[in-house]
């Protein structure tokens, strides 16, 4: 197995790469002149750059595919304040040749120590038939494997393999902390829906090679798909209360808080209130922070316009520079 020599993020103008790349998107277009050329988006575990073909475009068109892992001979080139390459030749790699592992970006915990924190939560649950469904989750050998490597979406946050669980101890530990906040609030459905909350995306996404969407995760969506879970598992299980199950069903499916958002309903309980709050702010956290660490080293304290969050961001480098006393 021959290891990557060079990865994106490490990638500076003019220099000759050849090195293998995992292919995220690929489109042939044509010049205003009627000359084909190949647009590809190449990634690896650092990041993603774009590259262009532009010779023999519709025979290369025909070497490789999107999910392909290519080995390419390209050079360089700074463009609009960021880097790509102009590609000469294209091979796809051999499977033997290649660990997925360079190419898809992870959660930098392990998924096994990630989930023993969480286990220690679920383990904390008091309620019984709460725990009983907990453990109908967390005994399905099967699904924890899926939930262990999901991502937590495709492009807004924790958009890489682990996110999902990464999310949802964030989410649990922030929701541990709420309950002491505030008076009344039921602490073990509090914790059950917000680690339940997003169950549905080890489904809604494939993540083999890249990140996208299954037909079911298009049709129906995570929402609906982990509540669909939910009460499947609580069929399993006797006597559990209907009015336990009820509200456990209305904090997944108003967890995203508006209908704009994709939630059938806004949260109309404090703990469905609470969980909505606590997801949004660490999904959003994360994307500021990734936004950030992805953003291109310049002069500029400021990353490029964030199209879903509508804003720069303040890459606030300053605070990082020692002070030097008089």
């Amino acid at each position: 197995m021959q290891k990557k020599s060079i990865y994106i993020r490490d990638i500076k103008a003019g220099e000759k790469i050849c090195d293998t790349f995992l292919v995220a998107e690929k489109s042939l277009a044509f010049s205003q002149k009627g000359a084909p050329y190949l647009n590809v988006r190449l990634k690896d575990k650092t990041g993603e750059l774009d590259g262009k073909v532009w010779d023999d475009a519709t025979a290369w068109d025909k070497v490789f595919d999107k999910g392909d892992i290519i080995r390419i001979q390209s050079r360089s080139a700074s463009y609009k304040n960021n880097i790509q390459l102009s590609i000469i030749a294209v091979e796809k790699a051999a499977e033997g040749d290649i660990s997925l592992n360079d190419y898809m970006p992870a959660a930098r915990r392990s998924g096994e120590e990630m989930l023993a924190e969480l286990m220690l939560l679920v383990e904390s649950v008091q309620e019984p038939s709460l725990q009983a469904l907990l453990q109908a989750f967390f005994l399905d050998a099967e699904l924890v494997a899926l939930f262990k490597r999901a991502p937590a979406a495709k492009g807004f946050h924790h958009v890489y393999l682990g996110g999902l669980l990464e999310h949802t101890l964030s989410v649990a530990n922030f929701l541990n902390l709420a309950c002491g906040q505030y008076a009344g609030v039921n602490r073990d459905l509090l914790l059950t829906g917000g680690i339940l909350h997003d169950i549905g995306k080890v489904y809604e996404f494939s993540y083999d090679r890249n990140i996208e969407y299954t037909d079911e995760g298009r049709l129906v969506g995570h929402i609906v798909m982990g509540t669909e879970m939910v009460d499947k598992k609580i069929a399993t299980l006797e006597n559990f209360p209907p009015h336990l199950a009820l509200k456990l069903r209305h904090i997944i499916l108003s967890h995203h808080g508006d209908l704009e958002y994709g939630s059938p309903k806004r949260p109309k309980t404090v703990e469905a209130l609470i969980v909505h709050f606590m997801d949004d702010l660490d999904a959003k956290v994360n994307a500021f922070q990734e936004f950030i660490a992805a953003s291109p080293d310049g002069p500029s304290d400021w990353t490029p316009f964030h199209r879903l969050l509508e804003r720069y961001i303040y890459k606030d480098r300053k605070a990082d520079e020692p002070t030097t006393g008089d």
